[in-house]
């Protein structure tokens, strides 16, 4: 029987979010494996612990309308703002969501300048 498990290298959230991509990750496995995933796990480093999520009916809902959102968003066309938060720097992402590219009043070419003119300083420029 599948059983996930989603290592996470800080501390839990205050919110659902890890549990509800947790969840998103037994939906898939039902429905590729054609099997029920009845829980997982989370495990946080920062902890060295890990925590048991049931998939009940409640987290199925919230994990549902957030893929039914993201499909929306996606037949929209329209992405979204990124928002530049603490939890950007963590984020394995950052180098494609790029937040800071968003600030308000800020072009896009002025922000090329501006990362250019940073890997130029850091060493990191093309040759």
């Amino acid at each position: 029987m599948p059983f996930p498990v989603d290592y996470k290298r800080g501390k839990p959230k205050l919110d659902r979010c890890d549990e509800i991509q947790l969840c998103a990750q037994a939906l898939c496995l039902e429905e590729m494996l054609k099997v029920i995933v009845l829980s997982g796990s989370l495990f946080y480093g920062k902890l060295q612990r890990r925590h048991d999520v049931a998939f009940d009916a409640v987290l199925r809902g919230q994990t549902e309308a957030a893929a039914v959102r993201l499909h929306e968003l996606i037949a929209s066309g329209i992405t979204p703002k990124a928002r530049k938060e603490p939890k950007c720097e963590r984020c394995s992402l950052l180098a494609q969501c790029l937040p800071e590219a968003m600030k308000p009043r800020k072009s896009a070419s002025a922000y090329l300048r501006g990362a250019v003119a940073e890997n130029l300083a850091a060493g990191k420029g093309g040759d």
